[in-house]
């Protein structure tokens, strides 16, 4: 098989000039096509289509956010894995853009590391250009104009920013195909179904800190249950006029036997044969 590659330019001349070989390159300028080694195959598109899942990451998380009236909470979880592989169960899943905006990892974990410590970059030279802190909705303006611009590219990002600004507490949902998204409660992931069943049951604006804590503890410890993508440790931070703070890291084998101390009564525990 010819690939038609008569609309481009000859190759260059400069590596005849100091000596190196065109290995791979024929001139173009002669008439001559050049030709590249393909797969042995019948459907070339079929074969290629099938390749691209064969190594799509089988990625995996739970991370979730919500407002209140006494600020935002963000509740996640700290696995990595690829399919049925765990590589690590203490990823550190909330990156913090400064002291007043956090970011959560859903999707490839360097891009979200990534471009979230380049947010972080972006954000402080905003504060030095401006002499006064960026809000949270230019914040997340700015990872979704960056995701825009690398659509399409491979990138698997699926974030939550967070924080707090001069008009109070923000929450914005960004993805990898640029889409951005303001509410007030998130939850991203593989786990994000059965953490949103325990969050829409039991989320109430005028929640006291603590009930917000334990909700979103409670949340994340369903979710990695259920979820064998999710698990570890889970970790809660509650972002207020003065700044994020971390106020739980539990592990979620400890958090199963506070929430049954009975394992033999546990709803997945069944006693009657149907």
């Amino acid at each position: 098989m010819k690939l038609d590659l008569s609309v481009l330019d000859g190759p260059s001349r400069k590596a005849e000039e100091f000596g190196l070989p065109l290995s791979g390159c024929s001139d173009l300028g002669n008439g001559l096509d050049m030709q590249f080694p393909l797969p042995a195959v019948q459907d070339l598109d079929s074969f290629e289509r099938q390749v691209v899942e064969m190594v799509k990451p089988c990625h995996g998380t739970t991370t979730l956010g919500f407002i209140f009236q006494h600020g935002v909470i963000i509740a996640v979880d700290s696995r990595a894995t690829m399919g049925s592989y765990i590589s690590s169960q203490t990823v550190k899943k909330v990156i913090e853009i400064n002291p007043y905006l956090l970011g959560t990892m859903a999707g490839g974990a360097a891009d979200c590391q990534f471009w979230e410590r380049n947010l972080g970059r972006q954000c402080r030279l905003f504060e030095l250009n401006n002499s006064k802190r960026i809000t949270v909705r230019a914040a997340s303006k700015l990872l979704s104009n960056t995701m825009f611009s690398y659509r399409g590219m491979g990138l698997s990002m699926g974030t939550m920013v967070a924080g707090w600004d001069p008009h109070g507490p923000g929450l914005y949902y960004v993805d990898s195909d640029g889409q951005r998204t303001k509410g007030e409660r998130f939850s991203v992931g593989s786990g994000s179904l059965y953490a949103y069943g325990i969050l829409d049951q039991g989320y109430r604006w005028d929640m006291s800190v603590e009930e917000a804590v334990e909700l979103g503890r409670r949340s994340i410890y369903h979710a990695t249950f259920r979820d064998c993508a999710s698990g570890g440790t889970v970790s809660v931070y509650h972002v207020t006029e003065a700044g994020w703070k971390k106020v739980v890291g539990d592990d979620v084998t400890e958090l199963h036997f506070h929430y049954y101390p009975q394992p033999e009564l546990h709803p997945t525990n069944a006693s009657t044969v149907l």
